[in-house]
Order: C-alpha cells, then structure tokens, then sequence
C-alpha cells in the first residue's frame, strides 16, 4: 500500500510549474512551437486544478488508462485509481518549484522533463522537502490538445539506485 508521505510527495511533483512565476515561465517557454506549448498548457492546466482541489480538473489531463508512478516502481492506473489518490492531497498547499521544462515531440507523443523541489506539510505539521526528476510522457488527441499517459515524478530513481 502506498504511505501518505509518498503520495504527498508524488502528487506534489507531477510535472506541477509554480503559476506564481508567471513571468519566469513565460520566458522559458518562448522559444516552444505550438505544439509545445499545448503540453506545457496541459501541465500548467493539471496544477491550477490542483492548486483549486479540483480532483476532476486534475484527472481531466490524463487519458481514461494513464498510469502515475506514485511511488517509484510501483504504477496506479485508471482514473478512478487516480481518484482516489489525488483526493487523498487537496488538504495539503504545497510549495513547489521547478528548474525548467523540455519539452520534446515526436508525431503524436510528447515528453515533458522537469526538475523539482518542494517544500510542504503533512497534516500533523511536519514539514517535508524533497527534489528529483519529473518525466511525463503526453499523447495528442483527436481535438489537438495533449493528455498524460504516463507520469513519473521520480525520474531519477534508477540513476540514484545505480549510484548505491
């Protein structure tokens, strides 16, 4: 079963951009094509729902079988899935930031690669900070727009276990 403290930290990193560096993220996504910025809209979409505990808004950006690493090695798949371990965060306000975001494209499959830290709390007060790699990987549906079909926020699991 997954622990509170990995969902907390899974859900605080699911490809998530600070919207309170509004002016920061517009100049790291100036040189995106069209295409690049309709992923970036989607993860930008995912986190403002978030951020609003809105559990439909958030499962609104993945396709109906996507598949989240809440824990590393570990997949939760099915929005009903998602659900629930979503609905397990809207208590939290987290504070997350984010070193930049690639975004690479490929016909109908895009890869959206970030890296993050965060700082938040558990409901007894304790506070949690953590970083690693968040890799998202969105298909383009028939109306244009990008959906996840796959996020993993602990990109940088197997490199960390390669290292022990």
């Amino acid at each position: 079963m997954f622990t509170i403290r990995n969902y907390f930290l899974t859900v605080l990193t699911l490809g998530f951009v600070s919207l309170s560096n509004a002016q920061t993220n517009k100049k790291m996504t100036a040189n995106f094509n069209e295409d690049q910025k309709k992923v970036y809209s989607t993860i930008r979409k995912m986190v403002s729902a978030f951020q609003n505990k809105n559990i439909d808004g958030v499962l609104s950006t993945y396709e109906e079988n996507a598949v989240v690493m809440f824990e590393p090695q570990k997949p939760v798949q099915g929005k009903e899935n998602l659900r629930k371990a979503f609905s397990q965060f809207v208590m939290f306000n987290p504070t997350y930031k984010f070193g930049g975001h690639e975004i690479y494209i490929s016909g109908n499959i895009a890869k959206h690669i970030s890296p993050w830290s965060m700082v938040g709390n558990l409901p007894d007060g304790t506070e949690i900070k953590e970083s690693g790699l968040s890799i998202a990987i969105l298909r383009k549906q028939a109306d244009g727009n990008w959906l996840m079909i796959q996020d993993n926020p602990h990109g940088q699991y197997l490199l960390e276990k390669f290292k022990k």
